[in-house]
């Protein structure tokens, strides 16, 4: 199963991160969508076969009523959180800490910080990954998404797709 994941996009979309992820089964946006014709035209791509998305802080009333703030699902026999504000090992926002001490995800993946970020943390032996910010918009410098791979409850093959900021 091959993913896509961005966050951050703030309402645009890259055309060069759709080509990226043009293989992907599955794609996961960690929030802060900003326009909902983000994930239409993310839907569109033909090996797509999932969109899964939460809201983020600046996302209004069309995403809040589509996305939920926290997604808890399997995939390939890998259990993942999904939510926008999370934080990072050893950093971690209170809710998603108590959320991740119960659930015991082998995957977590938030996004806010416009920070690229793929840490393990060795106390809840889960891997973490904050795929950056997407968009324009931010104080980051470079835009970023991440794609990889999850096979028989195995993620491997990360590779980090970078854009200059416009």
């Amino acid at each position: 199963m091959k993913i896509g994941l961005l966050s951050d996009t703030h309402g645009w979309l890259d055309p060069k991160i759709v080509l990226f992820f043009k293989d992907c089964d599955e794609i996961w946006h960690c929030g802060d969508i900003g326009d909902i014709a983000v994930t239409d035209e993310l839907r569109m791509l033909p090996a797509l076969t999932t969109l899964r998305a939460v809201y983020g802080n600046v996302d209004g009333y069309p995403a809040r009523q589509i996305f939920q703030e926290t997604e808890l699902f399997d995939c390939e026999g890998v259990k993942v959180v999904m939510t926008h504000i999370g934080g990072y090992p050893g950093n971690y926002d209170s809710r998603v800490r108590n959320l991740l001490e119960q659930e015991k995800p082998q995957l977590f993946v938030c996004g806010h910080s416009h920070i690229l970020k793929v840490l393990n943390d060795k106390k809840l032996k889960c891997l973490h990954i904050n795929p950056g910010a997407a968009g324009k918009y931010g104080f980051h410098k470079v835009r970023t998404a991440v794609r990889f791979e999850i096979e028989k409850g195995t993620i491997k093959d990360l590779e980090v797709w970078e854009g200059e900021k416009m």
